[in-house]
């Protein structure tokens, strides 16, 4: 179902029940809706980093109706192969195109992205974009395509508070099978960037460490498996 570059690695385990909404309910709303139909549309998601934005480009390439035509491409890792990964995403039926900010300059890149929505247009796919930043304030080449992209729904993701990082965090250790003490959340959540790709990738190191020792993840373990003095 889900056609990835070679090489690139989904990097969470991302769903819409593990997406914590917090005030970006119309957003994910939007993105549930284009992963699931089938007419029309092109969204522009943007916010800091890690609000969000990957994990809902992933939950809707995870969502979309068994046997579609799926494409994610995450332009930040892509490099100068970026075009090329473009190119041969032309004619899917939902393409969700990560760190779109990394092409936006890039005359050959925005070409193919212009290639990309036309066709959209004229097949009816769904095109979700993520970025920093919203459309008109990045510095575009061809103005047709940064035009296209202004007339596309535009939502600005929120962090979360501090109830729903630790809610966030509670899910993705329960995604994992991890039981993860109240202690323990509210230290990593204390002593770590609180983006959840960063704690992602600790709760990936922990489960790991955990599974070996076989031992409860209590704050003093955590502590030594990160190298926390």
């Amino acid at each position: 179902m889900e056609q990835l570059p070679l090489g690139v690695q989904l990097r969470e385990r991302a769903s819409f029940e593990g997406f914590v909404t917090g005030h970006n309910l119309e957003a994910v709303t939007r993105v549930q809706a284009a992963a699931l139909q089938r007419s029309r549309a092109v969204l522009w998601l943007w916010g800091a980093a890690g609000c969000g934005r990957s994990h809902l480009l992933l939950a809707a390439c995870a969502a979309a109706p068994l046997g579609a035509r799926v494409t994610y491409l995450p332009l930040a890792d892509l490099a100068e192969s970026a075009v090329d990964f473009l190119g041969g995403a032309l004619g899917s039926e939902l393409l969700c195109i990560d760190d779109i900010e990394h092409g936006v300059g890039d005359p050959v890149i925005e070409r193919a992205l212009f290639a990309l929505y036309r066709l959209g247009e004229e097949q009816g796919g769904r095109l979700i974009v993520a970025a920093a930043a919203p459309p008109a304030a990045l510095g575009w080449q061809l103005a047709d395509i940064g035009s296209r992209f202004g007339a596309a729904e535009i939502f600005q993701l929120r962090a979360l508070d501090e109830a729903g990082e630790h809610e966030a965090l509670r899910r993705r250790a329960a995604q994992r099978g991890l039981d993860l003490p109240e202690e323990t959340a509210r230290y990593l959540l204390r002593r770590f960037p609180r983006d959840m790709r960063t704690l992602g990738k600790l709760l990936d190191e922990i489960d790991v460490a955990a599974l070996s020792a076989q031992r409860r993840l209590t704050v003093p373990f955590v502590r030594e498996i990160l190298g926390e003095s």
